[in-house]
């Protein structure tokens, strides 16, 4: 047989993008949330002029400005807004996956309580994600009333609960994780708007809930008569009256069921104020690692999904 050569010509290949190291990224994420080099410098135990350097490089890799000083401190330019959100999440990926190897496999049980509403709109990702990272650990999704929730969390039945603010005990801190507006949700085939007074399914009277007091606030103050003809425990049972055509109810915003849309003014119905989520953690499950981890994934979540920076309550 007579032997073949192949020469391949290495200069034709199409050149690699370069890659970015995850230092220089969490380095600029420190210095664009802080506002100083100094900050930044003294969080990843570096003199400012190595941070200063970490940024050039970073700069000369995207071509780009990406910080520049002004009198509030340093601010990103356009072009390092727009990385300052992807650096963010990749950082949470590389430690997720370094920490995943890192670590010995978490094993425990995490109780974790929220609203149905919640559990459909945002859980099933963070969930998943957990899951995947962390398949040895148990958990215990109890989906129930914020009230009734509150009451076990109180009990020391649930290591993490969500609800939905103005249900925590007094003196019961909580991580704010979401806040925004509440709004009106109806069927667009069925002009219920307006009727008068207004059908509305809301939650039971006495649930202590805050849509439902906001909801009937609104329209007290803005002199409309209305008619609560259907109570329900959940939001779903809520939903499926508005599909029916029988009543308006209330959510903050999320993925509505085909055949609900959202209203407002422009169907005559007075704004609503906005709501907030809480994340609680019982005091015994501080430390945990499989709580703290959950706990974690779940603050991330709500992040990922635009929904609002974190906030202290």
């Amino acid at each position: 047989m007579t032997g073949r050569i192949m020469i391949v010509d290495v200069g034709a290949m199409p050149a690699l993008p370069p890659g970015i190291d995850p230092d220089l990224l969490r380095a600029f994420v420190l210095i664009a949330e802080g506002g100083s080099f100094t900050r930044a410098a003294e969080r990843v135990g570096r003199t400012q002029s190595a941070v200063s350097m970490q940024i050039r490089r970073l700069e000369e890799t995207l071509g780009h400005p990406l910080l520049v000083r002004t009198p509030k401190g340093v601010q990103p330019t356009p072009q390092g807004a727009w990385l300052l959100d992807r650096a963010r999440g990749m950082l949470a990926l590389n430690d997720e996956i370094v920490a995943n190897f890192r670590a010995p496999p978490m094993v425990g049980q995490v109780r974790l309580g929220t609203p149905d509403d919640y559990a459909l709109a945002w859980l099933p990702d963070i969930l998943a994600r957990f899951a995947e990272t962390h398949p040895a650990v148990e958990l215990d999704v109890t989906c129930l009333n914020s009230d009734v929730l509150a009451d076990r969390f109180a009990e020391g039945r649930l290591d993490l609960t969500l609800l939905t603010e103005g249900h925590e005990a007094p003196g019961i801190a909580g991580q704010r994780i979401w806040r925004g507006p509440l709004r009106w949700v109806g069927s667009p085939s069925h002009a219920l708007h307006r009727r008068d007074p207004l059908p509305l399914a809301l939650a039971l009277p006495d649930s202590g809930c805050p849509w439902r007091n906001a909801a009937l606030g609104a329209l007290r103050q803005a002199g409309r008569q209305w008619r609560v003809t259907y109570n329900s425990a959940t939001q779903t049972g809520c939903f499926t009256v508005a599909l029916a055509g029988l009543a308006l109810t209330v959510s903050t915003p999320c993925t509505l069921p085909q055949g609900l849309s959202w209203l407002g003014e422009a169907e005559g119905l007075p704004p609503l104020p906005e709501m907030g989520i809480l994340l609680l953690r019982h005091e015994a499950s501080v430390g945990v690692p499989a709580a703290d981890a959950l706990a974690a994934h779940v603050v991330e979540g709500f992040r990922r999904a635009g929904l609002a920076a974190p906030l202290a309550a």
